[in-house]
């Protein structure tokens, strides 16, 4: 009997604060009511043109539509064609993980770096330097200049260079070969990385309380390393936190310069990437379904590697 008495308190508790935490909700509510007044054009967008589009997809990746006939269900197939009967879906995910790996941390701590150093500049110096990297990625298409570079002719910088000192006695189809295609991508990639990340960086370390830093040379940090990893990094977690999304992103959603320099689809999809999957299938095939399936694991890889990235960035100065 005691232990029946003492459950029913219990039940009786429960459910004595289920009520009191949609009161504190709703008084919440009503207190900030002109915040999310004014939150409320952005949030109505931002659900009209990503939330909701992002869950439409995620229910048209279990049907098979082709824009004509009506959307008939399919489970689990789009998936399992995905990974067992699509080639090119796997040469595609080799290649947007291999560009990720490598563009994605080199442009991030190249980003800091070059941050860190100009940061230390005066100020006109720092704003100009801040200019110089910043363009490339405010530019548009400036990434074509590079087909000049590494065109198939004795015209192009690269091969032109090469043949006036002996390197090379013909020219080299650079964008033509398989062997370099994803390589230049990744150097392209690379050039145009160092735009938004770079300039959150610079605002991160504008703002770090310099009293800090003397507090830390009380403490006992004794070279500016030790700074860095104890007093910097933590003192800009938001910074960089933007910055490692903004990385991820864009390592993992290449696709326009993949398609300007080795054409679409490139030699033997070398160039091949889940995104310029995406396309080929949503775009030119219509195979809305199967481009669904893509989009949304393309969207849990992002999810899964912005996840790890906070775990990372969480244990910065510790």
């Amino acid at each position: 009997m005691q232990a029946e008495a003492n459950r029913h308190a219990a039940s009786s508790l429960i459910q004595a604060k289920k009520p009191s935490r949609l009161a504190n909700v709703a008084r919440e509510l009503r207190k900030n009511k002109h915040y999310y007044l004014l939150m409320s054009p952005y949030m109505l967008i931002f659900f009209t043109f990503t939330v909701i589009p992002v869950v439409i997809s995620l229910a048209l990746s279990f049907f098979y539509f082709n824009m004509l006939e009506f959307p008939r269900f399919v489970g689990w197939q789009n998936y399992s064609r995905l990974f067992l009967g699509d080639d090119v879906f796997m040469i595609a995910l080799k290649n947007t993980f291999m560009f990720a790996v490598v563009t994605g941390p080199v442009s991030y701590i190249a980003c800091f770096l070059f941050a860190w150093i100009i940061n230390e500049l005066s100020p006109k110096v720092r704003a100009f330097m801040t200019l110089v990297f910043y363009a490339p990625s405010i530019s548009g298409n400036v990434f074509f200049i590079w087909l000049i570079v590494f065109s198939g002719d004795s015209y192009g910088y690269l091969n032109g260079f090469l043949m006036r000192f002996g390197f090379i006695l013909e020219p080299i189809q650079w964008l033509s070969n398989e062997q370099y295609i994803l390589a230049i991508i990744i150097i392209v990639q690379l050039w145009l990385s160092l735009g938004t990340s770079f300039l959150a960086f610079i605002a991160g370390l504008q703002t770090i309380d310099r009293s800090l830093i003397e507090a830390g040379a009380v403490d006992g940090i004794k070279n500016r390393w030790q700074e860095l990893w104890f007093i910097t990094l933590p003192s800009m977690r938001p910074q960089l936190m933007f910055g490692a999304v903004m990385q991820i992103t864009g390592s993992l959603a290449v696709a326009d310069i993949s398609i300007a320099l080795a054409g679409f689809p490139s030699v033997n999809y070398a160039g091949h990437t889940i995104v310029t999957h995406l396309m080929d299938f949503g775009t030119i095939r219509f195979e809305m379904g199967y481009a669904s399936a893509i989009a949304t694991l393309l969207f849990c890889i992002m999810i899964g590697s912005n996840k790890l990235t906070q775990k990372l960035l969480r244990k910065v100065g510790e």
